[in-house]
């Protein structure tokens, strides 16, 4: 019977399924509910100012850059995780996520010490209207404190997602998200009793959820997790083999993120620089298009992330021929994913500019233009992310990504889209639609490497 799972074109494994789709659900809910944090600033900020919807924005873009190496660290340590996973090796497993910890710990202090430092000066890089820079800065100087706290829990629901627990990450994304959601309504506005303190009152409000995500996940790891059983004595645990092999599965992934982050604090740059005659325009309309396009989004993104755990478990059991069935199958799911998102996207964009009042006609139109484009590229971007990211990465072969991430984002999107938008002085939907368009043009790298299978490596001891 398993022998005739493995030789199957697609995998009619029924198990299989049940786990991807679980896994997705559990991880497509938590990432809507993250986002949803995100979208509950813009919209209520977007109600506030424009100002301050723009400033907020670009605050979120350094947030982004630290997110990345915190990201790629976490996703780093998946791969070999997923792997050890399949072996049910749960020592090797603590012990690569403490070293996962105090990487994240030290990126989370030196941007905390960056921005504690010069706030302003990071936000001149990325905006010009002094308004924006001014609202920007109130933001900026309360969350600086909060990236420290964001480093260790997204490591911590990362190692529990590995072992697929997946629960805990979204019961502690929605009480982040209802405790956001609160505090921002009674701080930005005075409400229920609270001061009315704008945009300093919702950097206060999203401060207080990460704290108490913080102590959620650290009193279930400590007190409740049964499968790792965590404990403080393993973070003082040092292996030199582990950390070896944590640098090659990790640098490369980390390397990819943060220099997709620098990528997209430059597009946001490119925006919010451009000759517009309503620089604000170009920037709150990204930033209002890009909040609905990342909660839309996140089936393509919880596919990728699946996809690894199963995909990483099974190269990990050194079972070559299942791993082939399941990434065959795992590419059809990832373009019926994307047309469904893109699709569902272009549906919902004039009910959610509804609910900016604030916007100006000139940017609520720009941002129906945006999410018009996102809803074509999307489907690029379920299928190459999950390929790369989610099969390819954790099948290990993490440097693929970052090869094709260097050669399409900065030898071609950015060289393009700047002279699109201060040589050329094309329209800032042209240029956001370059911005975008290697969501596209991933995908045939995606499809031949993919294919090839050359990427199935054991990287677990």
């Amino acid at each position: 019977m398993e022998t005739a799972v493995r030789r199957q074109f697609f995998t009619r494994d029924r198990d299989f399924y049940r786990r991807f789709f679980r896994l997705l659900f559990y991880i497509a809910l938590q990432n809507v509910i993250v986002t949803s944090v995100s979208l509950a600033d813009n919209v209520m900020l977007g109600s506030y100012s424009q100002e301050a919807l723009a400033g907020v924005a670009q605050v979120n873009q350094i947030q982004f850059l630290l997110q990345m190496v915190v990201s790629g660290a976490g996703e780093g340590m998946l791969v070999l995780t997923a792997q050890y996973w399949g072996r049910r090796d749960t020592a090797a497993i603590k012990k690569v996520i403490a070293i996962a910890l105090r990487v994240c710990f030290v990126a989370g202090v030196l941007m905390m010490l960056v921005t504690l430092i010069a706030p302003r000066q990071c936000l001149e890089l990325l905006l010009q209207n002094p308004a924006e820079i001014e609202e920007g800065v109130k933001y900026l100087r309360v969350m600086t404190y909060s990236y420290i706290i964001f480093c260790v829990s997204n490591v911590l629901v990362s190692a529990l997602r590995s072992v697929e627990n997946v629960r805990l990450g979204m019961g502690i994304s929605l009480c982040s998200l209802m405790i956001n959601v609160t505090l921002n309504y009674g701080l930005i506005f005075g409400h229920l009793g609270m001061p009315r303190l704008g945009t300093y009152g919702a950097a206060l409000a999203t401060l207080t959820a990460r704290v108490v995500e913080l102590i959620v996940v650290v009193w279930y790891v400590l007190k409740k997790e049964q499968v790792l059983k965590l404990r403080p004595s393993d973070l003082r645990v040092h292996d030199k083999a582990l950390n070896r092999d944590f640098a090659r599965a990790a640098l490369p992934v980390m390397f990819t993120s943060a220099s997709w982050g620098v990528a997209m604090g430059l597009q946001a740059a490119i925006l919010g620089h451009m000759d517009t005659g309503n620089t604000a325009s170009a920037v709150a309309s990204s930033s209002v298009a890009n909040s609905v396009f990342q909660i839309i989004s996140v089936l393509c993104y919880g596919a990728s992330s699946a996809a690894g755990i199963l995909i990483g478990k099974a190269v990990g059991r050194d079972d070559r021929e299942l791993v082939k069935s399941y990434t065959r199958t795992l590419q059809v799911i990832f373009l019926m994913i994307g047309a469904i998102t893109g699709l569902l996207l272009y549906a919902v964009r004039e009910p959610i500019l509804n609910i900016y009042q604030e916007l100006t006609p000139e940017t609520r139109e720009m941002s129906r233009q945006f999410m018009t484009v996102l809803a074509v590229t999307v489907v690029g971007t379920s299928y190459q992310v999950a390929v790369l990211s989610g099969i390819v990465r954790s099948g290990g072969s993490p440097k693929v990504q970052m090869y094709n991430d260097i050669i399409f984002m900065w030898c071609i999107v950015l060289p393009l889209s700047a002279l699109g938008a201060f040589v050329w002085e094309l329209s800032p939907v042209v240029v956001f639609a370059i911005l975008k368009c290697d969501q596209v043009l991933k995908c045939g790298t995606a499809v031949i490497v993919c294919n090839r299978y050359r990427w199935i490596k054991r990287l677990a001891r």
